[in-house]
């Protein structure tokens, strides 16, 4: 251990001894060691809270309290505390017991300090692993989705019950969806709710590395690879063999990858960068995009071959602007997310959630939680009014041709919306919105006339019977 290891350790030492506990402490100071030395079990226990000790080193005979009801208590607290247990000869029964009940190791008094510096070390060194375990399982556990997927309309009902039977096969998925609609809570639910959902659940996000890199992460790569490539490093289909991995936005892939992500569905194997060793592994693949990938094939950007395997089931999620049911729940969800984070209690009033319902979304939810920690920060009072909302969204006018959910039309009333609609977004030019509708404009024009007339006059009648119309 060096001098400067050493530094970074804190060190509980609790021994009743007088003289080996200034003996040790001193030394181990010496050493590097940051020590708080403690002479009774009361003392230890008072202390530990405060003290963080990396590594508690603990006589089991204490004057006050047994060593052995120190330790239960210590990992009670902090079940991955690391604690070395010191004896005297003849207890070694107990120290035995002391490791069966989570002291990492044990040592015989009087000790070298040399050895018990070596205990520590290895004591240090293992807590620092199973904090690492823990905190990669972590990232790799999928919360409880549950908790982000709220609606009531007949779409989102529709799609969990999709979710719920696909979840129970392992085979492929590919989810299809406008950005911000919420690919990944669903991946995290399809994970969640399979035989896999206690092993790890590990996300690719293939838009955001370049080639290289993306490669490294997914497939790992051997020492001496590429430029940097000083150590083996294990891919994240290696991390996830035995649960899911998620590829996000798989359709801004390269040819290279996608040939290479073909080659795992297809055989389980894989190579890393730089390796000759075949490796298998068991994962579930769960793939995203937001892009058309047949027009992609058709456009040479997409393996054929690899759509099909990744769409062996497809799950498509609807943009939020065509489940405006769901806009409500989901501003409610997030609004009380955002008065925890932000201590505040504001809620939104009726105009306001009026205009959040009827609002388009294009950005879809991530739009709308951008939206809602916008108000809940920015608005002044505790009820959110239809000023205190984005321009875009409080003086939003719907589209004359935008049909709402669950609204039957005639074709006749399709047709009339339709044509008022890309005369809107046009200007007014109706030479350019008879190029649109693919008519002509003499046409275009007939037809709106006919349906401005149609608005107040519900007899209608004949072109011919108007003075201004034309043959």
């Amino acid at each position: 251990m060096t001098r400067k290891a050493a530094k970074n350790i804190r060190v509980l030492l609790v021994d009743d001894d007088p003289t080996f506990r200034r003996v040790m402490a001193s030394e181990l100071t010496r050493r590097g060691y940051e020590v708080i030395a403690v002479a009774s079990g009361g003392e230890a226990l008072a202390r530990a809270p405060e003290v963080h000790a990396d590594v508690t080193v603990l006589d089991l005979n204490l004057p006050d309290v047994d060593g052995i009801e120190v330790l239960e208590r210590l990992r009670e607290r902090n079940p991955s505390v690391g604690v070395v247990v010191l004896t005297a000869h003849g207890t070694i029964d107990t120290a035995i017991r002391a490791t069966r009940l989570g002291a990492y190791d044990y040592l015989e008094k009087p000790c070298p300090i040399g050895k018990l510096e070596m205990a520590i070390q290895k004591t240090w060194e293992h807590v620092r692993l199973v904090t690492r375990q823990r905190v990669l399982e972590d990232g790799y556990a999928v919360p409880n989705v549950a908790l982000e997927l709220v609606g009531t309309s007949a779409a989102f009902g529709k799609l969990l019950e999709t979710v719920a039977r696909i979840a129970r096969t392992d085979a492929t998925t590919l989810i299809l969806g406008e950005t911000g609609v919420g690919k990944d809570v669903v991946a995290r639910l399809l994970h969640a709710q399979s035989a896999r959902s206690e092993a790890s659940f590990v996300v690719v996000d293939c838009a955001a590395l370049h080639e290289e890199l993306l490669q490294s992460e997914i497939f790992g790569h051997e020492q001496g690879a590429f430029t940097g490539a000083t150590r083996r490093k294990h891919g994240l289909f290696e991390v996830a063999s035995g649960g899911t991995i998620f590829l996000d936005e798989v359709g801004d892939t390269s040819p290279d990858i996608q040939a290479k992500l073909l080659r795992v569905l297809e055989s389980g194997r894989f190579r890393r960068l730089g390796g000759t060793e075949e490796i298998g592994v068991d994962v579930r693949i769960v793939a995203a995009t937001n892009r058309d990938l047949k027009q992609g094939i058709s456009r040479g950007h997409f393996r054929e071959d690899l759509f099909y395997r990744l769409a062996a089931l497809t799950i498509e999620i609807p943009p939020l602007r065509e489940r405006r049911e769901d806009v409500r729940p989901l501003v409610e969800l997030f609004l009380k997310r955002f008065n925890a984070k932000f201590s505040m209690s504001k809620r939104v009033g009726d105009e306001a959630m009026d205009a959040l319902v009827r609002y388009a979304w294009p950005g879809n939810v991530r739009e709308l939680i951008h939206v809602v920690e916008q108000v809940v920060v920015l608005c002044h009072g505790d009820v959110i009014g239809l000023h205190d909302l984005p321009a875009s969204i409080s003086g939003y006018v719907e589209a004359p041709g935008s049909v709402q959910p669950g609204e039957l039309l005639t074709l006749r009333e399709v047709e009339r919306r339709h044509i008022f609609s890309v005369l809107e977004r046009v200007g007014g030019n109706r030479a350019q919105a008879a190029r649109i509708l693919g008519t002509s404009e003499r046409t275009c024009y007939r037809l709106l006339e006919k349906y401005n007339r149609s608005a107040t006059d519900p007899d209608g009648g004949t072109d011919a019977q108007r003075p201004d119309s034309k043959p």
